[in-house]
């Protein structure tokens, strides 16, 4: 399978300012968290089944396999927090520094981690290892839903964003797909953020599908499982189906499986895209305020580190390259 980032994506103007970028950049952190707090109440759940329990699940309301507090977050969010720390408190990405904070993270004993993080994280703490070996058993979506700090600290150079996503992905998950999934998932939200259109980012979706089949959404499938492909597929279908922030993220939760990620993933997209003003109110009060406090003070410093502005941003054109067998 050739690596995705041998073909860049493209480059139409940005259409909005670096506060605005700022903006969505808070908004998709935020987006993040409400993501997967509204998910992680029916994670594991069918689709069948939460109809029959809730109708649709639209409120953030807590319970679930974890007995959450309404507003709680789980691994989505604090991976993701302990990655946008490191970024800011290191004055940017270094793959040591992450893998020591991600360390951390494991080490607080958080309520809720899977198996492939546990392993690599512990590989790290114990042996000092910041690459996984390759393995069959990588394709899940747990590098994917923590990607968001990279962007937002390389907004102005889109080679070290994939250079950086792919380090930070492979401290824990090491497969051709898990990478392709998360460069295509850091371009996507990178040109939202700095304003493109919905056709823009349907055409980057597009050129990638070519590439890789196997992640093709449209007809969607209907599986939103813990592996990367139908987490994607997930996301892509219903953020391209929806016209709001809302739409969005209770399509994608509605749809099962694992849903506190692919709504994390779903709010980080749709946040960057839709911006903070298209965040229900009634989902931002249920969270915890100090916790989106940090969030988007983390979000603007990270903006911030990226020394971006819509002139010395560097882009490279898109070709659709071979497809992946």
């Amino acid at each position: 399978m050739q690596p995705l980032s041998s073909q860049p994506s493209s480059a139409p103007p940005d259409e909005v300012g670096v506060e605005e970028v700022r903006a969505r950049g808070r908004a998709a952190f935020v987006g993040l968290s409400i993501g997967d707090a509204l998910g992680a109440t029916v994670e594991f759940m069918t689709a069948n089944e939460i109809r029959v329990e809730y109708g649709v699940h639209r409120e953030i309301r807590g319970g679930g396999w974890l007995r959450l507090a309404p507003g709680q977050v789980t691994d989505d969010t604090e991976m993701s927090l302990y990655l946008a720390r490191s970024i800011a408190d290191n004055g940017g990405w270094s793959l040591s520094h992450g893998a020591e904070y991600l360390g951390r993270w494991m080490r607080s004993r958080p309520k809720d981690m899977g198996s492939t993080v546990r392993r690599g994280l512990r590989a790290y703490v114990t042996q000092g290892q910041l690459q996984v070996p390759r393995s069959e058993h990588d394709a899940g979506n747990g590098a994917a839903m923590r990607l968001l700090p990279l962007v937002l600290s390389h907004l102005g150079d889109e080679a070290a964003m994939e250079r950086a996503v792919l380090e930070q992905a492979r401290i824990t998950h090491h497969h051709d797909l898990s990478d392709a999934g998360c460069l295509v998932l850091a371009r996507l939200v990178r040109h939202a953020l700095r304003g493109r259109s919905k056709l823009c980012l349907l055409q980057e979706a597009k050129v990638f599908v070519e590439r890789f089949p196997v992640f093709r959404f449209q007809p969607y499938a209907g599986h939103a499982s813990g592996y990367i492909v139908d987490t994607l597929q997930t996301v892509l279908h219903y953020f391209f189906r929806s016209r709001s922030f809302e739409e969005c993220l209770v399509g994608v939760v509605n749809a099962g499986g694992d849903a506190d990620t692919t709504g994390a993933i779903a709010g980080m997209l749709a946040g960057a895209f839709y911006g903070g003003a298209e965040i229900p109110q009634r989902w931002v009060r249920r969270m915890d305020a100090p916790l989106l406090l940090e969030l988007r003070i983390l979000a603007t410093a990270l903006v911030n580190l990226s020394r971006w502005d819509s002139d010395s941003a560097t882009e490279r054109p898109v070709t659709p390259g071979p497809r992946a067998q």
